[in-house]
């Protein structure tokens, strides 16, 4: 029996890369690929794959964001992330929306196709890079320090987030989720209301601790 699995990623070159992969692999069928996150979440529901490979910073929904709807809306998927972010928040964040696993891309060539039969199977996969620096993160959670916790936000307000602290502006923010600049203001200052934050800087920290945004 052959491991059903869809792909979405942004970047044009490495989901043709990837769908290649996937392709030459005996025991894995490619139902279906693409770059967008509502997207990818619409072929889940209606292929329902073995295993969704989501990359976690597609535009309007993110994989994160696809593997808590995909565990909310019950859908036997498993989901695997896929990121070019080592940062121990977000591979926590990750996890604790429901995701299989958490892949690198700078290993994913080598890594992707182990960590869909792991997730097909039941099991977490994780990159070997990320198990030190993920387990201290859990540790220093528990010990009650200045660990990660989930951020108090809707997956829109993540997103608006995440795009400012990227260094897009109202508009380009706007214009990458598809809705007005008037809601994007709106979503700004549900934010910085609930992070008792008053401008982007703070943000932008904000969104780095937690592993939403990477610094440079």
């Amino acid at each position: 029996m052959k491991v059903r699995v869809i792909l979405g990623d942004d970047h044009l070159m490495l989901r043709e890369g990837l769908v290649a992969l996937l392709q030459r692999e005996p025991d894995l069928e490619l139902l279906g690929h693409t770059g967008h996150g509502v997207d990818l979440l619409r072929l889940a529901r209606s292929l329902n794959p073995d295993v969704v490979v989501a990359d976690v910073t597609m535009p309007v929904m993110n994989g994160i964001e696809v593997a808590r709807r995909v565990r909310s809306e019950r859908l036997a998927s498993k989901v695997l992330c896929l990121s070019a972010s080592a940062q121990p928040g977000q591979v926590l964040m990750a996890m604790e929306a429901g995701a299989s696993g958490y892949v690198l891309k700078e290993n994913c060539c080598d890594e992707l196709v182990r960590a869909i039969r792991h997730a097909f199977n039941g099991q977490i996969f994780l990159s070997a890079e990320l198990m030190g620096p993920v387990f201290s993160a859990c540790r220093d959670v528990g010990d009650g320090q200045n660990g990660w916790a989930p951020p108090p936000l809707t997956w829109r307000e993540r997103e608006v987030t995440r795009l400012f602290a990227e260094g897009n502006s109202t508009q380009q923010v706007a214009d990458r989720l598809h809705i007005s600049a008037k809601t994007v203001a709106t979503h700004r200052a549900h934010v910085f209301r609930k992070l008792n934050i008053r401008s982007v800087a703070e943000l932008t920290r904000y969104a780095v601790k937690q592993g939403m945004a990477a610094l440079g």
